[in-house]
């Protein structure tokens, strides 16, 4: 497989991807942004949650795609055959779905040995909801995730897909499959990595456990130092209705953060959360006689963490976001740059999704209808 993708320190990588959504296909990204050639096992007839057109579908772009009816056997045996050469491969099917394709790890795995077979759910492998359907809401809600993250006395907020799917799912996954990986190299023998949304999403609350067991952090949202409980620890309207973040936590910066905000707030009573509602009223107070923009001049070069909070759209007009290129628009379709970024792999930018199929004749030649 010679893919079309970035060079990267995972260059000769083989990766198969059955096609999904969510964290699978995210991390499919992630390893085609590092250089490896990611083939795409698409179905026939996608599903009304995926992406078809190819300039749209970021999760796709540097991929290879082809297409395969799993139904049928001599498409399975298609895709065996290309997992004999490959050294990873990533699905997100509920538990036992693979295997009653004839496609699960032992099959897979008795032919190559050292493939590393990583498996994206939302449950895991077992438990008593493994094979309960589910979305990132309803797998971060029983890890606590969820109940933290919010206003005090309001409903829990809901923090898109990053903290179930993305960061305790698809980030696990790939971390999961490159230390498999590593370890594959060296002994000749892959393993079956079990990503489940549920155990990433637990473990990214380690912080807060530790402050939970030292007596540090309360068990109701809104009412601590990282979750909104702390006025200089908190998001602030504007004159012009936008907002302002607030992150001024140590005492020096705290002290900037009051004086370039131009309040009366003494900085050693900081840590006196008697004081806390009356800093919060005047912060607000102030932060409300001037605009977005002008408080980002204020603050501007200044270490009293403060940022202007911008929209998806605005963010790309950052100063710093822009001198990176940490977003950049690609045939009118705004994306993120590929991160994290290695000095002897520069990226230019980032790959197109491929076309459903597109890559049939070069990837599996053989087969003659591997859509029927």
């Amino acid at each position: 497989m010679t893919g079309d993708g970035p060079g990267g320190p995972l260059a000769g990588v083989r990766v198969v991807e059955l096609a999904g959504i969510g964290p699978c296909p995210f991390a499919g990204m992630i390893l085609t942004e590092m250089g490896a050639d990611v083939v795409r096992v698409d179905r026939p007839v996608r599903g009304v949650m995926d992406v078809l057109d190819p300039a749209a579908d970021l999760l796709g772009r540097g991929k290879r795609s082809i297409v395969l009816d799993l139904k049928h056997p001599e498409a399975v045996a298609a895709l065996l055959d290309l997992c004999d050469t490959a050294d990873v491969l990533l699905e997100g099917f509920r538990p036992g779905v693979a295997e009653r394709l004839g496609l699960g790890p032992e099959p897979v795995q008795a032919r190559n040995p050292r493939l590393v077979y990583g498996r994206m759910t939302g449950w895991g492998q077992h438990g008593p909801d493994a094979s309960t359907a589910g979305h990132d809401i309803t797998y971060i809600a029983p890890t606590g995730a969820l109940h933290a993250i919010g206003a005090a006395g309001g409903a829990p907020a809901i923090p898109l897909n990053l903290v179930g799917d993305l960061g305790g799912g698809a980030a696990y996954l790939v971390m999961g499959v490159l230390a498999a990986l590593h370890e594959a190299r060296s002994t000749g023998r892959g393993q079956v990595v079990d990503a489940a949304i549920v155990d990433g999403t637990v473990h990214l609350l380690g912080i807060v456990h530790s402050l939970l067991a030292d007596g540090r952090w309360s068990d109701e949202r809104g009412t601590n130092l990282l979750d909104g409980g702390a006025p200089f620890y908190a998001a602030y309207r504007t004159l012009d209705g936008r907002y302002m973040a607030v992150g001024a936590l140590e005492p020096q910066f705290f002290a900037t953060f009051v004086r370039l905000l131009g309040v009366e707030v003494d900085p050693a009573d900081q840590s006196d959360r008697a004081r806390w509602d009356g800093m919060r009223a005047t912060f607000a107070a102030a932060f409300a006689t001037r605009t977005r923009h002008e408080w980002t001049e204020v603050f501007a070069g200044s270490d009293a963490c403060v940022a202007p909070v911008l929209s998806l759209r605005e963010a790309a007009g950052h100063p710093h976001l822009a001198d990176r290129r940490s977003l950049v628009e690609v045939d009118g379709v705004l994306q993120s740059m590929p991160a994290p970024r290695f000095s002897r792999h520069p990226h230019t930018a980032p790959a197109t999704a491929p076309g459903l199929g597109q890559h049939n004749t070069e990837v599996v030649p053989t087969l003659q209808s591997p859509q029927a």
